[in-house]
């Protein structure tokens, strides 16, 4: 739905629709937990042929309480086994939160801030240094124009540190890289 409505008022998480970071954080959530429970019903083009398999079962696992307060648990007990000072425990909560905090830094950031090597008919941006930092995810201008290329990177001074891994995952056989489809974007009809 990002993609597709990049920046509209249909973008799930477009920052040019919020007042802060927190409310398109909580929007998000709130968002993908109706559609999770089905009170929201998405448009066919984004449940028919999915290019991964849905596992239903998995899903209700990982939205169970449960196991959100086991995966904690084993932090915590990780930091008990290995963490060489007290203080190292501050370093907890970026453990809890990472996911939503770097989806949103990633979604804010790089939909505000930086430059643009393409014109996607949104405001989607580079930022360097921290696209590379954030792992090449702050290329989101680069994304939003070749969405499936495994390399978020496309200008000399860029660097996607995450490509040159899977591109070695790919020559020893675990993972298989397809070649990206190039987006082509109708500036008239996105106007």
């Amino acid at each position: 739905m990002h993609h597709e409505f990049s920046d509209t008022e249909h973008d799930p998480h477009s920052p040019h629709f919020f007042k802060d970071v927190w409310s398109m954080m909580w929007q998000t959530r709130k968002l993908y937990n109706d559609i999770y429970h089905k009170k929201v019903v998405l448009d066919e083009k984004f449940t028919k042929n999915p290019p991964l398999p849905v596992w239903d079962a998995l899903d209700r696992f990982g939205d169970h309480t449960a196991v959100r307060l086991a995966w904690a648990g084993l932090y915590i007990a990780f930091y008990v086994a290995f963490a060489p000072a007290w203080y190292w425990f501050l370093l907890l909560p970026i453990h809890f939160l990472i996911g939503p905090v770097q989806g949103a830094v990633v979604n804010w950031c790089g939909h505000k801030y930086g430059y643009q090597n393409f014109d996607n008919g949104d405001k989607s941006r580079n930022s360097s240094p921290w696209g590379i930092l954030l792992l090449g995810e702050l290329f989101q201008n680069n994304h939003h124009k070749h969405g499936d290329s495994p390399n978020f990177a496309k200008k000399w001074f860029e660097f996607d540190p995450t490509y040159p891994v899977m591109k070695f995952f790919n020559f020893i056989g675990i993972i298989k890289l397809k070649k990206a489809q190039v987006k082509v974007v109708n500036m008239k009809a996105a106007a």
